[in-house]
């Protein structure tokens, strides 16, 4: 990363962008981002954001929320009963449009159906063009 860029998205005191901003891996110990807060078994607990992280990719700005290592809490564990809701909201997201049946996994909503499904519908495809 260049000099300019990290002159650029430096910013302690938020004058410029309204909270402390930092250029991507430049920020001062004791921040961390969400992700790297679940890595340590932490959560942000409600606090607000402290500062964030900018970079460039060709497609515009990046950005990363900081959140203070001091005053982040444990991650909640998972009961009985959060892992049974949790497997009810996910339930339907198995479930194959065309043939009805369980996949066994989350079906991707660009494909629209199981994987059966897409290779049956390749398939007769496929033996259409070669019979016609």
């Amino acid at each position: 990363m260049g000099a300019r860029s990290l002159a650029r998205y430096f910013d302690p005191d938020g004058e410029k962008y309204g909270i402390p901003t930092y250029p991507i891996k430049c920020a001062p110990e004791g921040l961390a981002t969400r992700s790297q807060l679940r890595a340590r078994g932490l959560r942000p607990g409600g606090q607000d954001v402290a500062a964030q992280m900018l970079w460039r990719y060709p497609r515009g700005v990046g950005v990363a929320y900081l959140y203070r290592l001091d005053q982040a809490k444990p991650v909640r564990p998972m009961t009985p009963a959060r892992w049974r809701a949790h497997e009810a909201m996910m339930r339907p997201r198995r479930i194959c449009p065309r043939c009805g049946i369980d996949a066994g996994y989350v079906i991707r909503t660009s494909h629209g159906a199981c994987e059966a499904c897409i290779y049956l519908e390749e398939h007769s495809a496929a033996l259409s063009i070669y019979q016609s």
